[in-house]
């Protein structure tokens, strides 16, 4: 199985130790994983603005950069939608078809559906507070979402449970958006604020030492707010739980 790490822009840039626990975790679990170095952004921004047509160029390079692995993994919630949903849209305007929409997947949603996960061995002695970022409910489907009249699953809280020591809680609202959603905190940023506040503050009601999840661009909305404010809670993506024995 040969998989091909994405690791988005901002985690390259602000959360590296994230890239770096999802080549470690996927290089154990057996993958033949490859990281290939002309990779740029996937154009969501451009997208998320309104100028989707922007991201063609890059649309067709990062088909071409993917095209011969099995699997495209990401440790990105947002970026991994983005592809998955836009892409073929993009693609196809350019008279082409997307090669990597149908094969692009986030992390833990590679972990627990593809490779079905069921033992690894770490150990992470703490009190944690699950974030269900928005796409990845209701785009990934990581989680249930609140609104549907469904029986509740979390594949993040699955993946976790199989680690040492954990306790795993969800704050009250356990899906509501934390405000970050990338170009409406710059659009909106006296709203995205105050729904980061709440959002932080609901985790912190929890008692947990960690907030987790699988979108470092939303802890980096809270973990502002935290540092702002002078918050004692800390962050850290679910990957590096998931790989802490290794």
């Amino acid at each position: 199985m040969r998989v091909g790490l994405f690791i988005p822009c901002y985690v390259n840039a602000v959360f590296p130790e994230v890239g770096v626990a999802t080549c470690k975790l996927l290089d154990y679990l057996g993958a033949d994983t490859g990281y290939p170095l002309d990779q740029t952004c996937c154009g969501q921004p451009m997208g998320n603005a309104g100028f989707e047509n922007g991201a063609a160029g890059l649309a067709g390079h990062f088909d071409a950069l993917f095209e011969s692995y099995d699997y495209v993994v990401s440790p990105s919630v947002g970026c991994t939608s983005f592809v998955k949903e836009n892409y073929p849209r993009i693609r196809e305007r350019e008279g082409h078809t997307c090669g990597t929409s149908g094969k692009i997947y986030e992390v833990c949603e590679f972990l627990h559906d593809i490779l079905k996960v069921e033992k690894l061995p770490g150990r992470f002695p703490h009190k944690v507070s699950i974030h269900n970022s928005c796409h990845g409910v209701r785009k990934l489907h990581l989680s249930s979402a609140s609104e549907l009249n469904i029986q509740p699953f979390s594949k993040i809280k699955g993946l976790l449970s199989l680690i040492g020591g954990i306790e795993c809680v969800e704050p009250e609202k356990t899906d509501e958006c934390c405000g970050f959603g990338g170009m409406f905190s710059i659009e909106e940023p006296a709203v995205s604020v105050c729904m980061g506040q709440d959002k932080l503050y609901s985790h912190i009601a929890t008692g947990a030492d960690y907030i987790t999840g699988a979108d470092a661009s939303c802890f980096m909305h809270m973990q502002g707010i935290a540092k702002r404010e002078k918050r004692a809670i800390r962050f850290i993506h679910v990957v590096q739980i998931l790989a802490s024995g290794l």
